[in-house]
């Protein structure tokens, strides 16, 4: 079971905005005061686009432009794979592995990302926090995963790059890896 964000591809906010700011504290204020962590953490749990980003442009109308960009340009949030990762992914698929994601991610983003990655082909099934609602490391988003895709978490590993989701994983019963970088991954593996 594999996390996107920090363990698939590399998904930060900063990757848009850096080409937006002219300098890295007016970008870093923008993102501590106004798209906040938590705000966005509430798209990860289904709020939709379409109702947070109006109620913060509300707030703050004079980033209107700016705030916009969260969905327009989300994209640019990930500029790429995290390298590496999806080579594991390929040789695990290879060794016929059944392949899972569990990731905490806007539903909106979902398909437009599956779709840009051709080895996201390769997993067998997803559960995704915004169409679920709920979000990692919630001991509930695990389980639906364990019961929609049946599967055996004390057979089964989950990386994760936060060290909270890994512990939530590990709790339930998986063999849990914080993730780091795609070839401490492959040695945790065995591939």
């Amino acid at each position: 079971m594999f996390d996107v964000g920090g363990v698939l591809v590399d998904w930060d906010p900063r990757h848009l905005y850096r080409k937006v700011f002219d300098s890295d504290e007016e970008m870093e204020g923008f993102l501590a005061e106004v798209c906040t962590w938590e705000w966005h953490h509430r798209h990860d749990a289904g709020v939709p686009f379409a109702e947070s980003i109006p109620a913060l442009t509300a707030a703050f109308p004079e980033h209107a432009d700016l705030i916009a960009m969260w969905e327009t340009r989300y994209g640019e949030m990930i500029p790429g794979e995290i390298p590496g990762t999806a080579d594991v992914v390929r040789d695990l698929h290879a060794a016929d592995h059944r392949l899972l994601v569990l990731s905490n991610m806007p539903s909106e983003v979902w398909t437009p990302l599956i779709e840009r990655f051709d080895w996201f082909s390769l997993f067998d099934g997803w559960v995704v926090s915004g169409h679920e609602k709920i979000v990692k490391p919630d001991p509930a988003i695990y389980r639906i995963l364990i019961e929609r895709f049946d599967v055996d978490p004390a057979a089964s590993v989950f990386i994760d790059d936060r060290q909270e989701n890994v512990d939530a994983a590990a709790a339930l019963g998986f063999e849990a890896v914080l993730f780091t970088d795609a070839e401490s991954l492959r040695r945790s593996l065995g591939v």
